[in-house]
């Protein structure tokens, strides 16, 4: 059970379905009466079923002083209920044949099995059961909250590109809770107990709080009596909205230096507050999927032509975007300098390519062809169950519709060039954004 740390949906979304097979999703959807939301995908090429159980709630939406209680509370469902005994859940699992994994967001947190169909009934009882059944002897918690704290230790502070990444996303978000750490920072995870997790528990882990995802080798007909019978009499509860601080004006860049001893490749981030599917002026949402691969999408993109082919002045260059949170999502440029080449020459080259970029805008050619290559590689998403389960999840559990995942090629291939040409204008400005170096740590001597 590993923290989900990056934004999902349409970024998944925009690798997910294909003109051919968008209507072959076959999705379904249904609500119990408790307000539980259940989509079935259709998919009898194996005797297979994945079962994930999305619920609204992700690091994002911790009170504050509580860092990491979402993804504390992830392992801590795993530790038994009434009826179930501490670590029988994965046993289970296991002994069915089945696999399991768990991850936790900004946005959501999600718990997953696939398993063959005959065993799908037996999942639901269970993950159906520690809905409310959750049991937490005090001991196992202390106990989990050291595993957290060797995974923040393992994934993160033995990792200098981790702390690295940590510190960028703090400095672009000012006042947004996208900006902490979705494992939590070591101080608060100390501090979190069995209350800390218990009351996170009851007020967020509820039916009309979730959404349920069954993948594979069954239909609506089939899943409904199913999710009636181990579902459907768990009693709703009140939720209460959602709060998240709004993001202020930005108005001057920012600048990250890490330094650690451990670095053996310098590197160089860039990274821009931008608008999501959800948040902000989302009509540049499409558009800078497009963007980011005209930027940076492999070896034939501007950045790496530019920097790493013609002037040699870079090993690496990529460019990102991630759209797909609740609130306002991130463009990204990344580089790995080259052998010796200083970084401000680097970085001064790299504003140049931006900059011409955004004064004589993409070229029809390159947007078409990266048009052509989404659509063609979004083919391959619906040859695992799994895949297909967290693709509709996410999008649902965020708001999303069905059809914003079906018609997702459709929609992409719509996109002009005046649209990513605008969408790029409007994010690449240097007042939102965060530019970091990772380098290695040298002996100064005495100021």
């Amino acid at each position: 059970m590993r923290p989900f740390i990056a934004g999902m949906l349409l970024s998944v979304v925009a690798s997910a379905a294909a003109p051919a097979c968008a209507q072959n999703f076959n999705a379904s959807e249904f609500a119990l009466a408790n307000g539980l939301q259940v989509v079935v995908v259709t998919d009898r090429r194996a005797p297979v079923v994945t079962q994930l159980l999305y619920y609204k709630v992700g690091a994002a939406d911790e009170p504050p002083g509580k860092g990491g209680i979402a993804h504390f509370l992830e392992h801590l469902m795993f530790k038994g209920t009434e009826r179930v005994a501490p670590g029988e859940f994965s046993r289970t699992v296991a002994k069915n044949g089945g696999r399991e994994n768990a991850f936790t967001g900004h946005d959501y947190t999600g718990y997953h099995q696939t398993v063959a169909r005959d065993r799908l009934e037996l999942m639901m009882r269970l993950e159906a059961d520690r809905m409310t059944g959750l049991k937490l002897d005090p001991g196992q918690v202390a106990a989990e909250r050291d595993v957290v704290l060797e995974e923040r230790r393992q994934t993160t502070d033995n990792s200098p590109g981790a702390q690295f990444s940590e510190q960028i996303a703090a400095a672009l978000y000012l006042a947004h809770p996208y900006r902490l750490p979705i494992i939590g920072w070591e101080h608060e995870i100390r501090a979190l107990d069995r209350e800390d997790a218990f009351a996170f528990y009851r007020r967020h882990y509820a039916p009309n709080n979730a959404v349920l995802v069954l993948a594979g080798d069954i239909d609506a007909a089939e899943a409904r009596p199913l999710a009636e019978k181990y579902y459907g009499p768990i009693a709703r509860r009140d939720i209460a909205p959602r709060f998240r601080p709004a993001e202020p004006p930005q108005r001057a860049p920012r600048r990250v230096i890490f330094e650690d001893a451990r670095v053996q490749e310098p590197r160089w981030m860039r990274s821009y507050l931008a608008p999501s599917h959800r948040a902000g002026a989302t009509e540049h949402a499409y558009p800078l999927t497009i963007v980011a691969d005209v930027l940076g999408g492999g070896q034939t993109a501007l950045l790496h032509r530019e920097l790493v082919v013609k002037q040699k002045l870079a090993t690496s260059a990529g460019a990102w975007y991630s759209g797909s949170g609740l609130d306002f999502g991130r463009f990204g440029i990344s580089v790995t300098p080259a052998p010796g080449v200083d970084l401000a020459k680097l970085e001064a080259a790299i504003d140049q390519v931006i900059g011409d970029f955004l004064a004589k805008g993409a070229e029809a050619a390159e947007v078409q062809r990266t048009q052509a290559g989404a659509l063609a590689s979004a083919i391959y998403a619906r040859d695992s169950v799994t895949q297909t389960a967290r693709l509709f999840g996410a999008a649902l559990v965020l708001g999303h519709k069905i059809a914003d995942v079906q018609e997702w090629p459709e929609r992409i291939r719509a996109v002009t060039l005046d649209q990513v040409n605008a969408a790029a204008r409007a994010v690449l400005r240097p007042e939102s954004s965060v530019t970091g170096t990772l380098l290695p740590k040298t002996k100064r001597g005495p100021a």
